[in-house]
């Protein structure tokens, strides 16, 4: 069983190690929205915290979840887009602004499907270690630990990319110039020395975690923290850091073939997301340029096609809006 039992709601396929597909079904032939949103939702709290407070999983504690809701909004980017997508929705047109887009969700999509089908733990929460000016404290995604997809017995520091776009295409397109951006030598060395700072400033101590059911959890995280501390504090080789690391690229988008079926399991609906997916990946590779001198990187594709990418911000937008 997952950590937040999303695959009770959200389908995936593995067509090949490096590609995964989610997806949300239909119940008397209308989509999930609701059930979904409620699905993302339960992951704000440990998106927000995670182990920095001493909290991992805790979705039931309300005062928590106020204090993880309006900690959202004090970030930017999430309380300009709600202005956007709520305030603002008579005038909507989709945003397309880099900056924006961190506030439509994606990354707290991200962080559930690295939590529940890729059994990670993450290592630290830019929302718990935002700056003074409400902007997160690194420019990845995620920053999580775990399991190789090569070797299970091995862990992996996963540093994540998401998007959220009307058009598949164009939403991995974004995905493939992040890593143009995001896998240079200068941007690395700093992106890890601020992720180190963090990380080594901002946990509970052992004897300071309170949750005996989680502790021995916690016990074995912080040695898994140590032991990616040492590799990313500038003395060893980002040549050696990156063969260990996998990038998990996560793009949400309106599907087309969600319009027409309203039934996850037929025939017809598989082979429609199939032909989809298919060419979304061929573009996504075509566009994929990885930057010199690195000549290779673990990267997976993750796709969540759902019917309308508006409705879902919008809708996540208003849920968390209420819990504040």
């Amino acid at each position: 069983m997952s950590v937040f039992n999303s695959e009770k709601i959200i389908n995936v396929q593995s067509p090949h190690d490096k590609l995964k597909i989610y997806y949300a079904g239909f119940d008397f032939n209308k989509f999930m929205r609701d059930e979904l949103v409620e699905q993302i939702l339960d992951v704000l709290v440990d998106f927000s915290y995670g182990f920095h407070t001493g909290i991992l999983e805790n979705k039931y504690n309300r005062k928590i979840l106020k204090e993880a809701a309006r900690s959202l909004y004090k970030i930017d980017s999430f309380q300009k887009s709600k202005i956007k997508y709520i305030d603002e929705e008579d005038e909507f047109t989709d945003i397309e602004d880099k900056y924006l887009k961190r506030g439509e969700f994606g990354e707290l999509i991200l962080h559930l499907l690295l939590r529940d089908f890729h059994n990670s733990l993450p290592l630290l929460s830019k929302i718990y270690f935002k700056d003074s000016r409400g902007h997160a404290v690194h420019g990845f995604d995620a920053v999580h630990i775990a399991p190789d997809i090569v070797d299970n017995t091995k862990f992996s520091l996963w540093l994540g990319e998401s998007k959220l776009y009307t058009n598949g295409k164009s939403g991995v397109k974004e995905l493939t110039k992040d890593i143009n951006e995001h896998f240079q030598k200068d941007y690395l060395r700093d992106e890890f020395t601020l992720i180190s700072k963090t990380i080594d400033a901002g946990f509970y101590t052992l004897e300071q975690f309170k949750d005996l059911n989680k502790k021995q959890e916690y016990e074995k995280f912080l040695l898994q923290k140590e032991e990616w501390l040492a590799k990313i504090d500038g003395k060893e080789k980002l040549q050696a850091i990156l063969s260990s690391v996998t990038v998990p690229m996560l793009c949400t988008y309106t599907s087309d073939t969600f319009s027409k079926f309203n039934d996850e399991t037929s025939k017809d609906f598989l082979d429609a997301l199939e032909s989809e997916v298919k060419e979304i990946e061929e573009y996504f590779y075509k566009h994929l340029n990885i930057p010199s001198p690195i000549t290779d990187l673990n990267i997976i594709l993750l796709l969540f096609p759902v019917p309308s990418k508006k409705e879902l911000v919008q809708h996540l937008h208003i849920e968390v809006s209420k819990l504040q």
